[in-house]
């Protein structure tokens, strides 16, 4: 029987047992999906050729890369590994699938949003934002609103010349023609500070997406939606960046239904 699961520690927060072992279940095929709580990297890839797949999550996301004998342009640029895929010859395939599951989820959201003629704004210089701009490449430009230089500095060497680099405090000032606005950083998240900004400059075609899904429905999507924005909430990239994982896997590209939805929450 196939067998699947997530590497992390810790891994008992993780999402993921529940939306692939729903899909598992609504597609009738026989496989598992389990929790892997790993002490180091190292240790569990010797043995992780039993698995026909797996998702990584923190704090082994960059450090399972040197591990992985093919890695796909996606996890290059974003400079982590979320999906891997173990091949019949017991090879192993990582890559990054937060990016695009990004991106669906603001076409879900709004359907007449073209990557190619955007200006995107992204909130954030972590893991998740090195996702996302990993996946915007074509996109016009790419504000990269950063807290930490360095950070930002990283990831347009690393993603590409279409990056622009904007100190936080400047962050409202260029909205006035950005066609969609990302929250890729921890605030406004339980637990974490508020996330503090006026999307007036926002212009009214605009989409406003938060990574941010606890809770799912952050200040600034509130925000937001008072405005008229459109809005894409962090609950929908979970489940599609899940998506293409299970392709690989399983061989199904599974249906995100409002039964899965309620399930995660």
């Amino acid at each position: 029987m196939k067998k699947a699961g997530v590497v992390g520690n810790p891994v008992a927060h993780s999402k993921s047992p529940l939306i692939h072992s729903y899909w598992l279940k609504k597609y009738e095929i026989e496989a598992s999906y389990e929790k892997i709580k790993a002490d180091d990297i190292a240790s569990f890839i010797k043995n992780a050729g039993e698995y026909t797949g797996f998702n990584v999550t923190v704090p082994f996301k960059t450090d399972i890369m040197p591990f992985m004998d093919v890695l796909s342009d996606q996890a290059k640029k974003a400079g982590a590994v979320n999906t891997v895929v173990v091949r019949s010859d017991g090879s192993f395939y990582g890559h990054n699938t937060d990016g695009a599951g990004f991106v669906a989820n603001v076409k879900r959201a709004d359907p007449s949003f073209n990557i190619k003629e955007s200006v995107v704004v992204i909130l954030g210089t972590g893991g998740a934002a090195r996702g996302v701009c990993a996946a915007l490449t074509e996109a016009k430009e790419v504000r990269l609103v950063y807290r930490t230089l360095e950070k930002a500095e990283k990831i347009k060497e690393s993603v590409g010349e279409n990056i622009v680099l904007i100190p936080w405090a400047d962050k409202e000032d260029v909205l006035s023609d950005a066609d969609l606005l990302a929250n890729a950083t921890t605030l406004g998240m339980n637990g974490f500070d508020p996330l503090k900004i006026d999307l007036t400059p926002l212009k009214k075609t605009a989409v406003v997406s938060d990574l941010v899904y606890a809770p799912l429905k952050t200040d600034l999507l509130k925000q937001a939606e008072k405005k008229g924005f459109i809005t894409a909430d962090g609950l929908g990239m979970l489940l599609e960046q899940a998506r293409p994982a299970f392709k690989e896997w399983f061989g199904v590209f599974p249906e995100i239904t409002d039964e899965l939805r309620a399930l995660v929450l």
